[in-house]
């Protein structure tokens, strides 16, 4: 059996797109994120800052991109996010993974539920602040794996 190593484990070569939601101009994370992701081994669709809901749908359609990775560090996430899934559905991004991530809402608040309401609403995995990037590549490496086997995605 080969060695899975850094660059050529589940997912390698998968498309991601991602972005900063809506009027949320705080790039700098997302920009670290996809470096990491495109040194993992993933082509990377970068779509920056103040991105529409809709803007990460079409950009998902025209890539054939495998996954949609969300950033919001304003607060206004909750917001931003609803009905994401719904956008997809109706593209026909029915399975395309999806994951959110940063300061997701306004104030302190419970991980727990802030994590289940992003979960409800559709998204895959939700991250809290200061995730590492390798915690995201590891858990993409295990839902896409996940998905070669018939799951939505790989248990926590």
């Amino acid at each position: 059996m080969p060695v899975e190593s850094e660059n050529n484990g589940p997912g390698r070569g998968r498309t991601l797109v991602t972005g900063v939601i809506g009027a949320d101009t705080h790039i700098v994370g997302n920009r670290i994120l996809g470096m990491a992701l495109e040194e993992a081994g993933f082509k990377v669709v970068a779509l920056g800052a103040l991105t529409p809901a809709e803007d990460f749908v079409k950009a998902a359609i025209e890539t054939a991109a495998d996954g949609i990775m969300v950033s919001s560090l304003y607060g206004q996430g909750e917001l931003d996010c609803r009905g994401f899934r719904a956008l997809c559905v109706e593209a026909g991004l029915d399975d395309i993974l999806l994951y959110v991530g940063g300061n997701l809402v306004v104030g302190k608040q419970d991980w727990v539920g802030v994590e289940k309401r992003f979960l409800d609403m559709g998204f895959d995995r939700a991250f809290p602040p200061g995730t590492r990037t390798a915690d995201v590549i590891a858990a993409l490496r295990r839902d896409f794996a996940a998905r070669a086997e018939g799951r939505q995605r790989a248990e926590t």
